[in-house]
């Protein structure tokens, strides 16, 4: 199951090559693609080329928190209707993204031809930039976690609330055993306090700990990417459909989604010159 970014055919040894994160949770409603599109602005902000692939396919939302109405999705690159330059648009905060379109039933299962395609579409993009964020469903299904497996790093996005956590729990350990993937970031969103997001991972790495390892049998860590308060910043911004990090750079949100753009870009490895 696990295809990482770097097995992909594209792009040859020594190329630029972005670094593929896979921004996903357990359970939805808790923030995923507001964290997407929020930290992609950081990214750019930083200098970088970003771009954000809508890889929820079938029940996307990307394009409304970015407030975009495409003519072109990854739907009709996958068809045939449309070229992949096409379908890439600049997003408001200075990266670009790929829409996907929503309500689309044949993309809600793993075939062999959502599998060629989103690899394809994954290895050509890779060249193109410095970080390439796939906006997963929530969840553990087989589309999500093909997604996933593209990546070179997660991030899981929880809340300190309980369903959340067991959510992201369920998801850890599936990434764990099926990806073998030892070291994963977590970002609490929504937290009450400072410091909330430290002891929602601890509890969460307490239980990976006890129940968790990959086969091989090595210990799974969980890196806290950072937490984002609860703001009503947030809530002004996503009802007006605005980027928080364009519309109110001054709030707490925005400033905890700048400190973890720093930490991605931190373990990130640096791109490599064209």
């Amino acid at each position: 199951m696990n295809t990482p970014a770097s097995s992909l055919s594209l792009p040859l040894p020594g190329a630029r090559r972005a670094w593929v994160l896979a921004v996903t949770s357990g359970k939805g409603g808790v923030g995923k693609t507001f964290v997407s599109a929020n930290v992609a602005a950081a990214l750019a902000r930083r200098g970088h080329r970003v771009l954000v692939l809508d890889a929820d396919l079938g029940l996307a939302n990307l394009d409304v928190v970015l407030n975009l109405y495409p003519k072109i999705t990854l739907h009709d690159v996958f068809t045939g209707k449309a070229t992949l330059d096409e379908a890439v648009l600049k997003a408001p905060g200075g990266f670009s993204v790929l829409l996907a379109g929503s309500g689309l039933v044949e993309y809600s299962r793993l075939t062999p031809e959502v599998r060629e395609q989103l690899q394809r579409v994954v290895a050509t993009l890779i060249p193109r930039y410095d970080y390439v964020l796939l906006d997963t469903g929530a969840g553990i299904s087989d589309v999500v976690l093909y997604a996933i497996s593209l990546a070179d790093d997660v991030l899981v996005v929880a809340t300190p609330e309980p369903t959340s956590l067991t959510d992201a729990y369920a998801t850890i350990k599936v990434l764990a055993t099926q990806q073998r993937r030892r070291v994963l970031h977590v970002a609490v969103n929504q937290v009450g306090k400072p410091g909330d997001g430290k002891v929602v991972t601890h509890q969460l790495q307490q239980v990976v700990d006890r129940f968790v390892t990959t086969p091989q049998g090595e210990p799974v860590k969980l890196m806290l990417a950072g937490d984002i308060p609860s703001d009503a910043a947030v809530r002004e911004a996503l009802q007006r459909r605005q980027l928080l990090f364009e519309s109110l750079p001054g709030s707490a949100a925005a400033q905890a989604i700048a400190a973890l753009a720093a930490r991605i870009e931190a373990a990130a490895p640096a791109p490599v010159a064209s």
